[in-house]
């Protein structure tokens, strides 16, 4: 079945085409919602909650644009959504702090799972602004409307996020280092 055909079936609510959607798009969608959960379960959780929203929306999709796009959408923002009613950027300010990039000079001695791992242990506000800027290419102005905080307070969480990983970069190669001698 094209994927037009099973749009227009799950517009119809039938389950077994929203089955097929769901097997179809669900380990994608998975790996979006781990992105912006604190954690595993949290994830399968967001992963539900999205594909209800995806059900009771799908009929606005008008077949303009990419859908898997339009899914990724709904997921970021029902993962979101969490965070938004948590105050999580409550206490947040706007003071600047340079936005300056990680470049990691020799990355063959870290790994891709320590890299996820680092940036899944960052505090709420500084992973959701990371993820959503670095990772999934949102500007500031989409991130502060996404997470309902000022452009500035994207930048700052974002300097911060970057500040954070950096250390713990040169503290990961810094025990490397030491252990090998």
């Amino acid at each position: 079945m094209s994927i037009d055909q099973l749009i227009y079936n799950c517009k119809n609510n039938d389950t077994k085409a929203q089955g097929e959607l769901y097997n179809l798009f669900s380990s994608k969608l998975f790996s979006v919602c781990l992105k912006y959960s604190r954690n595993y379960a949290e994830a399968e959780d967001n992963l539900q909650d999205a594909f209800v929203t995806i059900f009771k929306k799908i009929e606005q999709y008008k077949n303009k644009g990419s859908f898997e796009g339009w899914l990724k959408r709904i997921t970021i923002n029902t993962a979101l959504q969490c965070y938004r009613t948590q105050g999580v950027f409550d206490i947040v300010n706007d003071d600047l702090i340079e936005d300056e990039a990680i470049t990691i000079k020799d990355e063959s001695d870290i790994s891709i799972d320590y890299l996820l791992q680092i940036i899944q242990e960052l505090p709420d506000r500084y992973r959701l602004v990371f993820n959503l800027y670095v990772l999934d290419g949102y500007s500031h102005q989409d991130v502060a409307g996404l997470l309902k905080i000022t452009t500035g307070t994207s930048k700052s969480n974002l300097a911060r996020a970057r500040q954070i990983l950096k250390d713990k970069i040169t503290e990961y190669k810094t025990r490397l280092n030491s252990q090998s001698l």
